[in-house]
């Protein structure tokens, strides 16, 4: 995310993919400048990342965890 305003969609997406029954089969890794990892949890992001290498790091860790 690079704009605040961005942040309630990522919850939406979460919530979206609850309703329809697909979060267990969905990993969801979020980041970007005004994220944070506390944000992370809260909205119940899988992983947070604070950068793009970190990103693909933890979306290997991820996709392999499965």
């Amino acid at each position: 995310a690079l704009l605040t305003t961005t942040l309630p969609a990522m919850e939406d997406v979460i919530k979206a993919l609850v309703n329809f029954g697909l979060r267990g089969r969905v990993k969801v890794l979020i980041g970007g400048t005004n994220v944070t990892g506390e944000f992370s949890k809260q909205i119940g992001a899988d992983a947070y990342a604070n950068d793009a290498i970190t990103g693909v790091r933890l979306a290997k860790q991820l996709v392999t965890s499965r």
